[in-house]
């Protein structure tokens, strides 16, 4: 039988921090190198990118605290933290699912499980332009410095969430 050690995906080296870093410039590596993940490790990477969420919202929520009085900020956060770690993984789950079912139609296959994979990675990877982009909401507010963060936070969650399927999925 022929050796096909180089089949199975490689852990991907250095420390999680270094592998978000990673995933700005060689998503495909990244999530490749993710494949043998237990799903224990997954529902971790979710719920730290959905911290990080919570965390990236927190200055804007201070801000409009400041300017509108009306809703405390404990409200606005505790209504923040209700999305963010309790509505946002039972969406990013079904999203997930949904991909991977379309993905049928498709002659690229993707297992539910690879699909949650690119989709919580992604979400995790892109966590420093979202904690950029809470601070630009936070400290300078609306405005072209605004647009130009968020932007950059959506188009490399895309671009990441993209690859990271590209690598993931099997041709029939």
């Amino acid at each position: 039988m022929a050796d096909q050690s180089h089949l199975r995906p490689r852990p991907a080296r250095g420390g999680m921090v270094l592998r978000v870093l990673q995933s700005w410039w060689a998503p495909r590596r990244v999530v490749r190198g993710l494949a043998g993940m237990t799903d224990a490790t997954l529902l971790a990477v979710l719920m730290l990118a959905m911290v990080l969420t919570l965390l990236a919202q927190a200055p804007f929520h201070a801000r409009a605290a400041q300017l509108d009085p009306s809703i405390p900020l404990d409200a606005r956060l505790g209504g923040a933290a209700m999305g963010a770690m309790f509505m946002m993984p039972l969406l990013a789950y079904a999203l997930a699912g949904l991909v991977a079912i379309l993905s049928r139609t498709t002659p690229w296959r993707l297992d539910a499980r690879s699909s949650r994979i690119a989709l919580f990675w992604a979400l995790l990877a892109v966590a420093p332009a979202m904690l950029l982009a809470g601070l630009v909401a936070g400290l300078i507010g609306p405005g072209p410095a605004l647009v130009l963060t968020r932007s950059v936070a959506g188009l490399g969650f895309l671009f990441i969430w993209g690859a990271g399927i590209a690598a993931l999925a099997r041709r029939i």
